[in-house]
């Protein structure tokens, strides 16, 4: 039956006038169902749009779908939690937690979440690396500085055998990963507010190429190649791509960087880290050896 007179006036409407619904009276379910094909960023948008979207926003559902499978197992590492709180947690802030560095192994590894997939990342610092000479302060000194997400890299003055080896055993979500080495040619400092590059103990990369090698547990093998040539810029020097299948299994990884021939010496070079991201996930200059 039609709205009467009395309805239509209590509704402020005239007779004639037609009923409109606008996106705050979407229900809140059928507004979740939206944000389910949504990023995390434009989810958070969203939420400021309407009451609505603002509700649906904080659905365990939602968030929980933006999580990978293994979230529990990624939320033993974070630090000053209990156990009965982390799962009291709501599902938001749990990705928000996420998306911040969980440091691991003293302090040498750290994982993270990147912000708009919700895929893992992870670096590990020079100091987790088997790095030949690295007591020798002839050869290395640990260098501190404000470009490196762990305040110190590892510089090279000279050496006769260089060789970097590092690594992992970590229950990755399934997915297809890339590791990279965070590489810089010269010392770089701040002088008076300006970035300055100091190339003097750069030498010996031109001789020869460095080796990029990965391998897996499950048989996963990657070996690339090439010179060290661009001084003054951090670089990612990809060395491999890896699939995690099960996030139930841990994936293990050795990775290594060398250039071993000892007819020259060699030096001027920072190591900062290595990286792990999703595969396509590029945030730096990335230079991809010839395999």
């Amino acid at each position: 039956m039609g709205a009467g007179a009395s309805d239509l006036a209590l509704a402020g409407m005239e007779p004639g006038m037609v009923m409109r619904a606008g996106l705050g009276d979407l229900p809140e379910l059928c507004a979740a169902e939206v944000l389910l094909y949504l990023d995390a960023p434009d989810i958070c948008r969203l939420a400021r749009l309407n009451s609505a979207f603002h509700a649906a926003a904080s659905a365990d559902f939602v968030w929980e779908a933006k999580l990978p499978e293994n979230y529990g197992y990624l939320l033993g590492f974070v630090d000053g939690a209990e156990e009965g709180k982390k799962s009291e947690m709501e599902k938001k802030d749990i990705y928000a937690r996420l998306t911040k560095s969980v440091p691991f192994d003293g302090g040498k590894r750290e994982f993270w979440l990147e912000k708009s997939k919700g895929g893992i990342c992870m670096a590990l610092s020079s100091k987790a690396m088997v790095i030949t000479g690295i007591d020798d302060r002839r050869y290395w000194v640990h260098m501190p500085t404000t470009e490196s997400r762990f305040h110190s890299v590892a510089y090279l003055q000279q050496i006769w055998w260089f060789e970097v080896v590092g690594e992992v055993d970590f229950c990755f979500p399934p997915g297809n990963y890339s590791l990279y080495f965070r590489l810089h040619l010269g010392k770089s400092s701040s002088r008076f507010g300006r970035r300055i590059c100091s190339s003097e103990q750069i030498h010996g990369w031109d001789k020869k190429p460095v080796r990029f090698q990965l391998w897996t547990s499950d048989g996963q093998h990657s070996s690339s190649q090439c010179y060290l040539d661009e001084p003054g810029s951090w670089i990612l020097y990809h060395v491999g791509d890896f699939a995690a299948s099960s996030s139930e299994q841990a994936t293990k990884l050795k990775f290594s960087l060398a250039q071993i021939d000892c007819t020259h010496t060699k030096g001027g070079l920072c190591v900062d880290s290595v990286l792990i991201y999703p595969k396509g996930f590029e945030p730096e200059k990335v230079i991809r050896p010839q395999k």
